[in-house]
């Protein structure tokens, strides 16, 4: 009896901390400049928070190191609630094993919330003769050494899932590197180089009737709701086969528990609004808003994943 007291005595000081958790503004660190998709999912869900919990989430840019300056910037952050990381694949599971950090995503930080995903499709200009991945692969094993694919940057996700892809069709390729998304699709396009890995929102506006992408496969686990007739790259012919960009708030590593379950708590509730959820798919994001225990194992996996990718990539870290 004494030893129940004892316990439910010091668990007191947290509960009651939990429950009066936010006392003032909170602080949170987006890992690139304003204006991304990244940014878009911070404030959205900040905007959210401060509606829900009556007072101000306040978002700051921290751009720098692939997004590494903002996440060390967390790992050294008190761990009391009021400081959090809008926070994104390549700062979870990318930049550790392509540059040296400071920071172990692991055991830095406490996962709160997937607020949503995006997946990849890969599209080629209508020139290439193939309308499934397989043909994809058949043309490239035909034309060893030619088969090249346009990349957003190395490191990024599309070059990775390419590369990914790639190794695991025992093809070779040549990424070319552009600066962004954009100038990318721009040259497939124009038939320049004959494939990328990009965006839903950089490939839909030149695909379809009309377009001069054809758009052979998604990333994502399962079939995206905006190209519900493309197969996945799993059921073309490659079983466990997934990519894709999460962006969730995560907490210092030793933030308690009970604040991180309450900011997950208030997240979910997002995704049951209509307005909340609207305004991530009108940036191209899935809302997912899920459980720390769920963001835990995505990042888990992830790493596993992007590890294999940027071996694939041929990249080491700097």
């Amino acid at each position: 009896m004494k030893t129940a007291l004892a316990i439910l005595l010091l668990a007191l000081p947290l509960y009651a901390s939990a429950q009066a958790w936010p006392t003032k503004p909170v602080k949170v660190l987006v890992p690139f400049p304003p204006g991304g998709v990244t940014d878009a999912v911070a404030r959205i869900t900040a905007d959210w928070l401060t509606q829900r919990l009556g007072q101000a989430f306040v978002v700051e840019n921290r751009p720098g190191a692939s997004g590494a300056i903002a996440a060390e910037a967390l790992a050294r952050s008190e761990a009391d609630g009021y400081t959090l990381f809008s926070a994104s694949t390549p700062q979870l599971a990318i930049v550790p094993y392509v540059q040296k950090v400071n920071y172990d995503p692991q055991k830095d930080f406490a996962p709160v919330s997937i607020v949503g995903t995006n997946a990849f499709a890969l599209g080629c200009n209508d020139r290439i003769p193939a309308a499934t991945l397989k043909e994809f692969v058949d043309y490239g094993k035909a034309n060893p050494g030619k088969l090249t694919y346009a990349s957003p940057g190395q490191g990024s996700v599309g070059h990775l899932t390419m590369a990914l892809l790639l190794a695991r069709a025992g093809l070779k390729g040549e990424a070319v590197m552009y600066k962004g998304g954009g100038p990318a699709v721009a040259d497939v396009v124009a038939g320049h180089v004959p494939c990328y890995f990009g965006n839903f929102n950089e490939l839909l506006p030149h695909a379809g009737a009309g377009g001069r992408l054809k758009i052979l496969a998604v990333s994502s686990p399962q079939r995206a709701p905006q190209l519900p007739n493309v197969p996945t790259v799993a059921e073309q012919g490659y079983p466990g086969f997934r990519t894709q960009t999460m962006n969730g708030y995560v907490a210092p590593g030793a933030t308690p528990r009970d604040i991180v379950e309450r900011i997950a708590h208030e997240i979910a509730a997002g995704c049951k609004d209509s307005g909340f959820a609207a305004r991530l798919e009108k940036i191209g994001v899935d809302p997912v808003c899920s459980t720390p225990a769920a963001f835990t194992q995505a990042i888990r996996e992830d790493l596993a994943i992007w590890k294999e990718a940027v071996a694939a990539a041929g990249m080491k870290p700097q």
